[in-house]
């Protein structure tokens, strides 16, 4: 008789979670000194690749390797060479969307306001978080950077063409809306945004060249009541930032002003009733609330607010390193 050996469990997740913030750390520095600018010509050795960065011949070895460890660089024959996802979002002007200033803001920023993440798990409280001088630039560069990308995996994920009429409500960046209205020329929207953030849309839709399909609109989201009969609404990066009363009543006048049959669109990170969480958005729980204390809901329960406004799910979609979106329609 043949006794089975029990099996031993692996100890391996919990140690590549435990030294994650190792890599984080190291990519942030290798975009920094423009390791995979330098690749984009194609592939070297870290004599030669170590040549065009300003930092040791060492250093540029342990990033290197690092990177490949990571799976952002492919090395053979002592040579290193970019992924496709690394020459699409690290190389600078030569990325397809060089997302450099969203590191830049986790580096920069979010890396050292976690380290108050303990006394915020004692009290329930975000850090203080300093955003004085260039701080200031350097997170909205970092957040208007990552919302780039967000807007580019949505329109992979939502068709905007057959829609006419787009209400965007009380969202912070522009760039969803330009992106679909790029998309499709027969696109018109209005945008109801908070009176701060008029100008800037203004500027944006102006030097996008669509001054003459939207309107701007200033209302604190809250209490914003726009009109219309639209076909589409767009609700982005909304939801984490108010109270569950508040956003019931923002999705309740976003039904109002749309026509039955409309979609809608919302974008955000939410928490799943899956029995494995998406890891994006159980991060970004803590993220949020670190930062500046706003929460990363359950889809259920704002799947229970667009019910009782008057919208039906049908759909989501967890976009590629995204948030995700909610598709509801108008009954």
């Amino acid at each position: 008789m043949t006794l089975s050996t029990p099996t031993t469990p692996s100890p391996a997740a919990i140690v590549d979670i435990a030294v994650g913030y190792m890599g984080a750390k190291q990519l942030f520095a290798a975009r920094r000194i423009g390791l995979f600018e330098a690749l984009a010509d194609g592939p070297l050795t870290v004599v030669d690749l170590s040549a065009k960065l300003p930092v040791s011949q060492k250093m540029t070895h342990i990033l290197a390797d690092s990177m490949n460890a990571l799976g952002l660089l492919d090395r053979s024959a002592g040579s290193y060479r970019l992924t496709d996802e690394s020459a699409a979002y690290l190389t600078g002007d030569r990325a397809d969307l060089d997302l450099g200033d969203f590191l830049s803001f986790l580096g920069g920023i979010s890396y050292g306001h976690w380290l108050q993440f303990d006394r915020t798990v004692d009290t329930t409280e975000p850090g203080d978080l300093d955003l004085q001088g260039e701080r200031w630039n350097d997170f909205m560069a970092g957040v208007m950077n990552y919302n780039a990308l967000h807007a580019r995996m949505l329109l992979g994920a939502f068709d905007f063409h057959g829609h006419r009429s787009m209400l965007d409500l009380g969202g912070l960046a522009s760039g969803f809306s330009i992106a679909a209205m790029q998309s499709n020329p027969d696109l018109h929207t209005t945008f109801v945004f908070d009176p701060a953030a008029v100008e800037s849309v203004v500027k944006e839709l102006a030097a996008a060249g669509l001054t003459d399909r939207a309107e701007v609109v200033g209302a604190e989201t809250p209490n914003a009541q726009p009109a219309g009969d639209h076909d589409l609404v767009m609700v982005n990066h909304v939801v984490h930032r108010f109270d569950a009363e508040q956003n019931a009543q923002i999705l309740r006048n976003a039904r109002a002003a749309a026509r039955t049959g409309a979609r809608l669109v919302l974008l955000d990170f939410f928490l799943d009733d899956d029995d494995r969480q998406r890891r994006l958005d159980a991060l970004h729980a803590g993220e949020y609330l670190v930062i500046d204390g706003t929460v990363v809901y359950p889809e259920s329960e704002v799947r229970g607010w667009l019910e009782a406004a008057g919208w039906a799910h049908v759909e989501t979609v967890a976009l590629p390193g995204c948030p995700r979106i909610l598709v509801a329609e108008a009954r």
